[in-house]
């Protein structure tokens, strides 16, 4: 399913919005890829109760539509990279393709996703070796609990495949998927777990207070009716119909299909995205894009904040009940 939504449901929301804002609203190409790319990435850490549980050695009865979600979100954060750049290529070389395509390609495409995942799967093996299996006490950091180990984790896999080129996001995720899986029944991934949980939500609080801030001053100021419409169009009618369509055929049941496709949510990642870019490159309008992104952010965080406890609740009595009527027929 993860795979379905990277491959399938991002590279059309992009394409839609990219379509939608430089035919619907007439503005230059760039800027449409742009606004797209930024609003790829989905962050369900504004909605705690679409994201997977703790860790625990029972992972198999994880329900599909919440690790679809948080996968979705951990790897979409560095596959979008690409497609900024190709907005920046063409904000600066222009649209023909002669005097960009092949390094973005070539570089931007295949060498930075390839050396990001390759190198956060590195890093990861080493320091798994180094928690749980180092020869010396000191250096077997699971014995110690000490939950801060995951932020070095994270500034190691990023600062290091950001040295050589590749996306750190991308190296992150990988780094942490090859760290649970070196010793999937350590108790210390909980302790791992616990600790970037709460330096994520006051991170995430921090940024939103920012964003708030940000608002009051005036930031959704440029903000047309049209670029509201472009939000709306991404969280009502893109991303639904995008990842119903990527669906088809899958694994779960029609409401759990249905789910996944709703909750792509819209948070931080989205300001990232779009200050990196407004600091490679000279982007006119960019205080549109801005206002766009912050309203579809908070429209996002409102209404999927405000549906994801209700659904999920009924989509977990749903597969319980499934379970109950299942069990029941192999006990007759």
């Amino acid at each position: 399913v993860t795979w379905r939504l990277l491959a399938i449901t991002m590279p059309l929301g992009i394409l839609a919005i990219t379509l939608l804002v430089g035919w619907g609203i007439g503005l230059p190409w760039a800027i449409a890829l742009l606004l797209a790319a930024s609003l790829a990435p989905t962050d369900p850490v504004l909605a705690a109760d679409v994201q997977v549980g703790e860790p625990t050695d029972e992972e198999d009865n994880e329900d599909e539509v919440r690790f679809a979600l948080t996968s979705e979100a951990g790897l979409n954060d560095g596959l979008a990279f690409p497609f900024t750049y190709a907005a920046i290529a063409i904000a600066t070389a222009g649209l023909a393709p002669g005097g960009w395509l092949g390094e973005w390609l070539a570089v931007d495409v295949l060498y930075k996703i390839v050396v990001g995942c390759a190198a956060g799967a590195g890093i990861g093996w080493l320091l798994g070796r180094l928690f749980f299996r180092a020869a010396s006490d000191t250096l077997r950091l699971a014995e110690h609990s000490e939950g801060f180990v995951a932020l070095i984790m994270t500034f190691l896999a990023y600062g290091l495949t950001e040295l050589v080129g590749g996306y750190g996001f991308l190296a992150v995720f990988a780094c942490a998927v090859v760290v649970r899986g070196s010793e999937r029944g350590s108790g210390y991934h909980q302790v791992l777990h616990d600790f970037i949980e709460q330096v994520e939500r006051l991170i995430t609080v921090g940024l939103l207070l920012l964003l708030g801030g940000a608002i009051v001053g005036g930031l959704l100021g440029p903000l047309t009716w049209q670029g509201a419409a472009v939000g709306l169009a991404l969280l009502l009618v893109v991303r639904p119909l995008a990842g119903w369509l990527a669906l088809r055929g899958s694994s779960g049941s029609r409401a759990e299909r249905a789910a996944i496709a709703f909750f792509g949510i819209r948070g931080v990642g989205s300001l990232y995205y779009l200050a990196y870019a407004t600091t490679q490159a000279e982007i006119p309008g960019a205080d549109v894009l801005w206002a766009v992104t912050a309203f579809t952010i908070v429209v996002s965080v409102v209404m999927h904040g405000v549906t994801a406890t209700p659904v999920m609740q009924w989509i977990d009595r749903r597969r319980e009940h499934r379970h109950a009527q299942q069990a029941t027929s192999r006990a007759a």
